[in-house]
């Protein structure tokens, strides 16, 4: 209940505020592409391990149900949606049968669990590539035609909020853990290869009419939990090294969006910043009224996620107090941190940038 109250009285706050800012655009739906940290139940609809639709997760989810979100409740991009009003129960999965009209109209989620920017991130976890998740976009743009015709079709993609976050795994699975890319490239090689990858991403969301695109960059991936676990067993801190390579490439990322910014005209390429407010929530925990923030909720906390985070998991009692809900995943009530920070830092960025 404390969860819920929490929630409610975000939702209620930051609602108010985002409906009284003149300079905000008029947001017609949130279209989600990337990893876990975005997708609402995709992977339930594929054959992968890589999936949540079991408890414990969703505990605190309404009705407590594993919707196949990597947490205990909503994430991001369902706050998110629920405070521009677009939404009340969360954005949807692309992969749910039988969505309804105003569901597919107001928002719909196309990201997977355990994908990336790397092609070989999706072979290697079996879930759906971004050239897949831009491909079931194309589908969509389809059937929304279909419904309300092609101009108002384009209108509704034009004025949508792209939220695009994606790469953790491709660090994680390609060249920290396992060093399959490390024998291709050095870090820096590797990190300008991804976002060649994003840049071609953008450019075909562009092409199919989205205007309005949010980037999320880097967390601080030394500090998950399952990181620290692989690397600092005994000491259990943060590896500042891949801090430090998070800090580079988002740095990076941030140049690449002013020139995309630049290049594509009536575009507004916005950079989401997970990396300081996460980062602030692990260094300055009772700030924010967190306790725990080197270990998950489930299991031991170290290296439970996923399939190895199970309903026969102990969970702790009280996941408002965690940062993390596995080894590897914030909670909701991080998640809510985390969008207090991206709230405001999203009317800077749009304030400051001209009008086309």
């Amino acid at each position: 209940m404390a969860l819920q109250a929490i929630f409610f009285f975000t939702f209620f706050l930051w609602s108010d505020i985002i409906t009284s800012q003149t300079l905000m655009p008029n947001i017609t739906s949130t279209l989600i592409f990337g990893d876990s940290t975005m997708d609402t139940g995709n992977n339930n609809y594929i054959f992968t391990l890589v999936k949540a639709n079991h408890p414990p997760y969703g505990k605190d989810y309404p009705n407590h149900a594993s919707t196949g979100r990597f947490s205990n409740g909503k994430l991001v991009p369902d706050i998110l949606a629920c405070l521009l009003n677009l939404k009340q129960d969360g954005v949807p999965p692309y992969l749910q049968p039988n969505l309804s009209t105003n569901e597919l109209l107001t928002g719909i989620n196309f990201a997977s669990a355990g994908s990336g920017y790397d092609e070989l991130t999706s072979i290697i976890t079996s879930t759906i590539s971004m050239t897949k998740q831009l491909r079931y976009f194309k589908e969509y743009l389809e059937k929304i035609k279909g419904v309300v015709g092609e101009i108002e079709a384009e209108r509704i993609v034009k004025s949508a909020l792209v939220i695009i976050s994606c790469g953790t795994n491709d660090f994680i699975f390609n060249f920290y853990d396992v060093p399959t890319r490390r024998i291709q490239f050095s870090m820096s090689e590797y990190q300008d290869f991804l976002l060649d990858k994003l840049q071609f991403f953008v450019k075909e969301l562009y092409d199919l009419g989205c205007r309005m695109m949010l980037v999320n960059g880097l967390p601080p991936i030394g500090c998950l939990p399952v990181q620290m676990t692989a690397k600092s067993p005994l000491r259990g801190t943060c590896i500042e090294n891949e801090n430090s390579d998070s800090q580079i490439y988002n740095q990076k990322l941030k140049e690449l969006l002013v020139q995309l910014q630049a290049q594509f005209a009536g575009s507004k390429m916005l950079y989401a910043d997970s990396y300081t407010p996460l980062l602030d929530l692990i260094n300055n925990p009772q700030e924010y009224g967190f306790v725990e923030t080197n270990r998950g909720c489930c299991g031991s906390g170290l290296v439970e996620a996923g399939p190895l985070c199970t309903r026969f998991s102990p969970v702790c009692s009280n996941t408002s107090e965690y940062v993390f809900f596995d080894s590897v995943h914030p909670t909701e009530a991080a998640c809510i941190k985390l969008i207090e920070y991206l709230v405001k830092d999203f009317f800077s960025q749009f304030s400051s940038i001209p009008s086309p």
